[in-house]
């Protein structure tokens, strides 16, 4: 079996070390060298794990005969834009258990019309993993409130508005939220 582990590590710029510490259970990295060149066999439980060290599925690091991989052609930083070093490629998104999404039809705050704004499903326990970052909460009626996560006390969420300008609002216990995952946009 070819494998994309190597190309899916280096797209996320991790170490062979940073790998082998995230798997559960932790590896050596002479380990997760020997599967990214095959000179270890790779088995489901294998993929399984490293696909969860590197927070992508395990079919992201299969190479599929249908599915095309997204070179990755030059390198953007602070001195401009730079042919890569060694080829790689990117981990095209792939939609995900629990994933909901909002679509803009009219800018707000950072985001643009025709954005796709992607968000993981959370339960209220998991709620505090979503501070400072663009949550989704579902409101009575239909409704929905999106802004950014400021605080939480006990069952309450302190959500500002996207704008500048805007008062936060409370919302007191919500079944859910989503927080932001990705952001899909069209230039």
């Amino acid at each position: 079996m070819i494998t994309r582990i190597r190309d899916v590590r280096r797209a996320r710029k991790m170490t062979l070390q940073d790998v082998a510490d995230r798997c559960d259970p932790p590896t050596t990295p002479q380990t997760i060298g020997r599967l990214e060149t095959g000179t270890r066999t790779v088995s489901v439980a294998w993929l399984n794990r490293i696909a969860g060290a590197l927070g992508v599925e395990a079919a992201d690091l299969v190479r599929l005969p249908d599915r095309a991989d997204v070179p990755v052609a030059a390198i953007l930083d602070h001195d401009g834009v730079h042919a890569p070093r060694r080829e790689g490629v990117v981990v095209p998104p792939q939609p995900s258990p629990g994933l909901v999404a909002i679509t803009v039809s009219s800018g707000s705050g950072d985001y643009r019309s025709g954005d796709e704004i992607w968000l993981d499903r959370l339960e209220p326990e998991r709620f505090a993993s979503a501070l400072n970052r663009d949550i989704l909460v579902p409101r009575p009626a239909g409704r929905f409130l999106f802004g950014r996560l400021i605080g939480r006390e006990d069952n309450k969420l302190h959500i500002l508005p996207l704008g500048a300008g805007g008062r936060q609002t409370v919302v007191t216990d919500p079944p859910w939220a989503a927080v932001t995952v990705r952001l899909i946009r069209s230039l």
